[in-house]
This record gives structure tokens, C-alpha cells and sequence, in this order.
């Protein structure tokens, strides 16, 4: 009998909405040209800057992004108002969250063959939830009717593998039979979408994964865990400052700096090589060199980190087989770019081919998982 983590079912839920990079741009441009005519005396007297114009292409060639899905497209186009619109749900409702986690968490558990009656433990990890308490967790828990606990987790881009990171140790220990990860990751409401440097970085999706033992694994694709690795370091070059401090220090919820915002060009230069390491150190512990890895499921943020980090791993250009991108159709989903690419591109790998699912974003936190196919 062996109690070795797996991987045996993930699910990946996408909104029926997307955005497309000329819609975003030429409601972008719209709304920057409005901007500069109703502050042409300022701006001509060098008070304010004008606010830049943008293109499809700028954003292909910044990030590898072609287009991203949206939980609600209504009012994020809209040059008057330039955040979505969602409606409002009563105490007694299901929550926006929630629903995105449940749809995800459905796939994951059909995959893997279980019912709410074989898990143990819910965790929801992503960039942001929606409010503070009750746990989505637990509110995703109860929806399901699964028994035992469910707990929320907040590691921005890192989130999902931080996640998975815990539900392994709880199935390595005994604690639990079979573990939940959801990464229902809502990001739009974050997205600034009046700034032309990141407006195009952000989309809405779901993603889940079911961690448990071996010796209870039936479904058709399984991965065992070989290992967890993680890091954090602190950096205020990615940050969102939104909070319920705003109420109490009176500053308004809205302005640029609530929002995501960072220094890109320093992310680039610092956390490429600190993945690359990571990664690397990782394989190491366990007997390998990123020659022996088949697969590379890493972090979805621009595809240029991506390619990047996969040179200084194998010293040389990855295949699209070996390290497969999804930012191109999804954009940046926070912690699920990741799982979202597991999940696409997993089914034909061969027994005992190694894979790397990485994560690695604000904190600095970067979180890593070495996993072999089992079958």
C-alpha cells in the first residue's frame, strides 16, 4: 500500500465572455481621447500628461496576449464607466465566486471519479476572493455537500501551487483521504482599464484539481507528486492596495495605485532568474536536470518571462510540446495560467514522463510541483 499524493482529475471552467485585444484597445483609445480633450488646458500646460494611445499589436508584442475571457463583458467597454458590471447577490444567493468554483470543481471531480462523499478538504486559492468571511471555501463546500472543512488562501499568482502545496501534505500525512484545490480567479473587477500598461494583462477563469492517495486512485490520467517547493521575498513591485482600509483612511477606492499595479520591466528582471533557479534546485532534490523534463507547465503572465525562463533552464528555445502557452486565448488568470495549461496539454503524456507545474508572481512568491505520470 502506498500513500503517495496524485494528481487524478482537474477541471477547467471558462466564462462565456471574452474580449478580444481590438475590442479592448478601441474602447482603450476611445476613452483616452476623451480623456485628452476634456483636459487639453492642462495637459498643453504641463500639469498632466496625456494619456498615450494603444494597438493590438503593442499587446501581442508586450505579452503574447491575443484576447482574454470575462466573467461579465457588460460596462468593462463601456468609455463612461471602464470596469464590469455585476450585479449585486443577496446573502442567500450563491456567490459570483463561488459559482465560477463550483462549475470548475464539477469537472475536476468527474475526471476524477469522486463524489462529494470521497473528499475531506476544500480549498480555494486565488489572487483575490470577493469578500473576507464567510470562507468561499466553505460557502463552495457546502454547495457541493461535501463533509469535513474547506479554508480560503491568498497568494496572488502563486496561489493555485501554494494550494496544492497543502493538499499534498494533508494526503501525504493521513489527514485526509482526498483534497479540492479551486482557483477561482475573478480578476477583472482589479484591471485598470484606463491604463495602457496593464488594462490587457487580466482574465476571469476557474480552475480545480483533486489531490489524493494512490492506493484510491481510479481515474484514466494520474500524476504522482514527487515533490513540493516553495519561496517567497518580499517585493512592492507587484501590488494591489484595494482593502477595507480605504473606508477608514478615507482615500478613494478607485484611484490607480487600489488597483494592480507594478513595475514590470524590474518583475522581468528579477523574478526570471529566480524561477529559473527555483525550478532547477527543485529537479535537483530530486535526481533530475531539465533535460529529463517532458513537460513545462508554467506560470501564464507574458509569454516572454515563459520563454525566458525555459532558455535558461535547457539553454535553448523551448518546443510549444514541451512548455504549451494558453496566454495567448486566456491572458494572465492569476494563480490558474498554470493549471489551465496542465489541463490542456496533460493527456498525452507517457507513463513515468516528469513534469513541472510552476507559479511565480507577487510577494515575490514562486511555488513548484515535480510530478511523474503514473499511468
Amino acid at each position: 500500500m502506498s500513500n503517495t499524493p496524485v494528481i487524478s482529475g482537474v477541471g477547467l471552467w471558462t466564462p462565456e465572455n471574452a474580449i478580444t485585444n481590438e475590442e479592448l484597445v478601441m474602447s482603450y483609445n476611445a476613452y483616452a481621447e476623451k480623456f485628452n480633450v476634456e483636459h487639453k488646458a492642462q495637459i498643453e500646460a504641463g500639469q498632466i500628461d496625456a494619456m498615450p494611445f494603444s494597438s493590438a499589436e503593442f499587446i501581442e508584442k508586450a505579452s503574447g496576449i491575443k484576447q482574454r475571457y470575462i466573467y461579465q463583458k457588460e460596462g468593462a467597454l463601456d468609455i463612461d464607466r471602464m470596469r464590469p458590471l455585476i450585479p449585486k447577490r443577496r446573502d442567500d444567493e450563491l456567490s459570483h465566486q463561488a459559482e465560477m468554483a463550483v462549475n470548475a470543481a464539477k469537472k475536476a471531480m468527474l475526471q476524477a471519479n469522486k463524489k462529494a462523499e470521497d473528499i475531506d478538504v476544500v480549498i480555494v486559492s486565488c489572487a483575490y476572493t470577493e469578500r473576507a468571511y464567510p470562507a468561499i471555501a466553505i460557502e463552495v463546500q457546502g454547495a457541493l455537500g461535501i463533509e469535513g472543512f474547506g479554508f480560503d488562501m491568498l497568494v496572488a499568482c502563486s496561489a493555485a501551487t501554494f494550494g496544492l502545496h497543502r493538499a499534498y501534505e494533508m494526503v501525504k500525512a493521513g489527514s485526509a483521504r482526498s483534497v479540492l484545490v479551486i482557483n477561482p480567479e475573478l480578476t477583472s473587477p482589479q484591471v485598470n482599464y484606463t491604463d495602457r500598461d496593464s488594462h490587457f494583462i487580466f482574465g476571469d477563469v476557474a480552475t480545480a484539481v483533486i489531490i489524493e492517495s494512490e492506493d484510491t486512485a481510479t481515474s484514466s490520467h494520474q500524476f504522482a507528486i514527487l515533490g513540493t517547493k516553495a519561496k517567497t521575498q518580499f517585493s512592492n513591485n507587484i501590488r494591489s492596495n484595494f482593502g477595507y482600509l480605504s473606508r477608514a483612511t478615507d482615500e478613494d477606492p478607485y484611484a490607480a495605485d487600489r488597483l494592480f499595479h507594478q513595475e514590470g520591466r524590474k518583475v522581468f528582471k528579477e523574478v526570471c532568474p529566480m524561477a529559473a533557479e527555483h525550478i532547477q534546485s527543485h529537479l535537483a532534490q530530486h535526481g533530475y536536470a531539465p533535460d529529463n523534463v517532458s513537460r513545462w507547465w508554467l506560470h501564464q503572465a507574458n509569454i516572454n518571462m515563459n520563454q525566458l525562463i525555459a532558455k535558461r533552464l535547457l539553454g535553448r528555445d523551448p518546443s510549444a510540446q514541451e512548455a504549451p502557452i494558453v496566454l495567448d486565448q486566456y491572458a494572465n488568470t492569476a494563480s490558474a495560467g498554470s493549471i489551465i495549461a496542465f489541463a490542456l496539454h496533460h493527456e498525452d503524456l507517457k507513463q513515468d514522463d516528469i513534469g513541472v507545474i510552476c507559479s511565480f508572481g507577487a510577494g515575490y512568491s514562486i511555488g513548484s510541483l515535480v510530478i511523474q505520470k503514473r499511468h
